[in-house]
């Protein structure tokens, strides 16, 4: 070898290997890219779950309204009316009540199914009170105080 040679340093193999390889990022395939939603794809999607929502809500609401049709013909037949049968007809309207708010978006639709639960064991405590175990009731109150909290938490932080 002559002393020009010996000077210069010898080829690393490893950077003649990295130097042939296409250039990519470090951890390529650890963190995949999600592929793109084009606009028209999205809007189609975001309207087609809109259009289900809105003929799931019209369905409950015809079958709210034929329940009310057929408590509103029972109480007729008995000619009796007990407050089980508001309450449930306070259940009725607190349903259409929902119904209407994700219509009008006057409010938090997420406090009328809070409303129809606090109605629902308020006439379970009414129903059942006299034969219902008195740590039962108990329960039945603390839940309802829980709900009621939830829904005031829900209503101040919804006007922030």
């Amino acid at each position: 070898m002559s002393t020009a040679e010996s000077d210069q340093p010898a080829p690393d193999m490893e950077t003649d290997l990295q130097a042939d390889a296409p250039h990519e990022p470090p951890n390529a395939l650890a963190h995949p890219v999600p592929p793109q939603i084009g606009r028209l794809e999205k809007a189609l999607a975001i309207g087609g779950f809109q259009l289900v929502e809105r003929v799931l809500l019209i369905v409950i609401t015809a079958l709210t309204l034929g329940a009310v049709a057929i408590e509103l013909h029972r109480v007729w037949l008995d000619q009796t009316i007990n407050l089980a049968d508001i309450l449930l007809m306070f259940l009725y309207t607190e349903v259409i009540g929902m119904i209407a708010v994700f219509y009008t978006s006057s409010g938090s639709p997420f406090v009328y199914p809070i409303f129809i639960a606090i109605t629902a064991l308020a006439r379970l405590i009414v129903l059942q009170g006299k034969e219902m175990a008195p740590q039962n009731i108990v329960f039945e109150a603390v839940a309802i105080m829980l709900l009621s909290l939830a829904a005031l938490i829900i209503m101040r932080t919804g006007k922030r």
